[in-house]
């Protein structure tokens, strides 16, 4: 069929500007693959999520979740790039592409996808806010924090949620605005706030750095639901798929019992779940462009998501953070992932 010149001259207008906008560009998987490193985007110090230890290497339950998709990609767990971001900077950075993923203990919710332009690949780490106070045997709930002065953290959901809580229960405190978890401890050290108010996950972290850890209490109320999750641009369904599966490999590694422990034995099991999930059958790794060997690979970097969980933050940690709502569905948790098939 022919082409008049200007039909011609219309197409090749469209596909510039196409270009031009970027939406024929490779994808995001391409550039980390041609940069030969994942970028990702973590806490400046949240111990137990993404902290540095003294010879500055990178560890943390958040950290390992990037170092498992670099293994999905690479075969190796090495092959990650961290930036440490404030919480109010995270969200720019990923938009501005300075960053591949954010992998950040950041909460998942409507304003964040909508406005900003964001997806989150789903829930890492079921969360909810809470307060932390130095031990005073008055205070046993919440709702005797009237006139309190309360530390918390700029550009959080944790600010509008504390705002909701007083509001709700008629009550006034005096906000303490910080930009990190380390002021806020220091704070409450110096006595500029009485309270502390995060994600419980954090509270526990944290309360190790007070000057007297044992004098720091988690008060039992839970005023939000903080489903955390990675996030990243809305623009690349491709790439939101590897990190969105990523974390579904893991938590289905644990599911179907593969382990750091199990998973050589793995390969060899005749359980049709088990043989896609390693690769055996399936092909299933060619619809993420990956290799088929991508969940194994996950799993040998960092464990599937029990593992990580319970080195990092966990029994097996110094914080000894009750998994609660994060065991799995089928062990009287809320965790639950789509099957790899």
């Amino acid at each position: 069929m022919a082409v008049s010149g200007k039909s011609f001259a219309s197409f090749i207008a469209g596909a510039a500007a196409l270009l031009a906008s970027g939406s024929l560009r490779a994808g995001t998987l391409d550039d980390v693959k041609q940069r030969g490193t994942l970028t990702c985007g973590v806490s400046q110090g949240l111990a137990g999520f993404s902290e540095r230890d003294s010879k500055g290497e990178w560890g943390g339950f958040d950290v390992d979740f990037c170092r498992a998709i670099a293994a999905a990609i690479f075969n190796d767990p090495k092959k990650v790039a961290f930036v440490p971001l404030s919480a109010t900077e995270r969200f720019d950075a990923l938009k501005a592409k300075k960053i591949d993923v954010l992998s950040r203990n950041s909460t998942w919710t409507l304003e964040r996808e909508g406005e900003l332009g964001l997806l989150f690949t789903g829930i890492a780490y079921h969360d909810g806010q809470g307060f932390l106070v130095l031990r005073k045997p008055q205070i046993t709930s919440a709702l005797e924090l009237e006139g309190a002065s309360v530390c918390v953290q700029d550009g959080t959901t944790s600010r509008l949620n504390l705002s909701d809580f007083f509001k709700s229960n008629s009550m006034t405190y005096r906000e303490v605005l910080i930009t990190s978890a380390a002021d806020a401890v220091k704070a409450l050290n110096d006595g500029r706030c009485d309270v502390f108010t995060s994600d419980q996950s954090a509270l526990y972290a944290e309360r190790l750095n007070l000057t007297k850890p044992a004098e720091g209490v988690i008060l039992p109320d839970v005023i939000s639901k903080e489903p955390l999750g990675p996030a990243v641009r809305a623009d690349d369904v491709a790439w939101f798929n590897v990190v969105r599966w990523t974390l579904y490999a893991l938590i289905n590694a644990e599911d179907i019992g593969v382990s750091t422990a199990t998973i050589d034995e793995a390969a060899k099991s005749a359980k049709p779940d088990v043989r896609r999930f390693t690769g055996a059958e399936g092909g299933l790794g060619a619809m993420l462009k990956l290799g088929n060997g991508w969940a194994p690979q996950a799993v040998k970097a960092v464990g599937n998501y029990g593992e990580m969980f319970e080195r990092n933050i966990g029994a097996r940690s110094r914080f000894g953070v009750p998994r609660g709502l994060n065991q799995l569905w089928s062990n009287g948790g809320i965790l639950y992932a789509p099957p790899v098939r």
